[in-house]
């Protein structure tokens, strides 16, 4: 029975040293990924568009123009976290270039550790940039 004492109360405490930590660190952040393919920028525009038409995340689209660029914005009602992901389309010799970039902030203390020293601010570009990738060389 003390051990599980001692295990709650060193889970409180590791949970209050993050949070701690977490506070500490700046609300906002910037995270940008390029990928470069071999196709041209329409082929990567469609991909894109696949490989973020099935997220959860409530956006507002700000601008468009197809297939160069495109900004969207976390919707207000999201607390959690927000703000605006810019992707940009740009041909280039024998092919394309996709870049994005993420201009956010996180609200919670805990996963804005979690966002810095876990899985890092760029986890989704990375997960983004890998369906288009593989849906265009795959």
């Amino acid at each position: 029975m003390k051990w599980i004492a001692l295990v709650v109360v060193a889970l409180v405490v590791l949970v209050a040293v993050v949070a701690l930590i977490g506070s500490r660190l700046p609300r906002e952040h910037v995270a940008s990924r390029t990928l470069r393919v071999s196709r041209p920028p329409q082929d990567v525009w469609n991909a894109y568009l696949e490989a973020t038409g099935s997220s959860s995340v409530p956006v507002d689209v700000v601008e468009n123009d197809p297939p160069r660029r495109m900004v969207t914005r976390v919707k207000a009602s999201e607390k959690a976290f927000g703000g605006t992901w810019t992707t940009a389309v740009a041909p280039v010799p024998g092919g394309a270039t996709i870049t994005i970039i993420e201009d956010g902030w996180i609200a919670n203390p805990v996963f804005r550790f979690m966002a810095k020293y876990v899985f890092g601010h760029d986890a989704t570009l990375d997960g983004v940039l890998k369906k288009i990738d593989a849906r265009l060389n795959g």
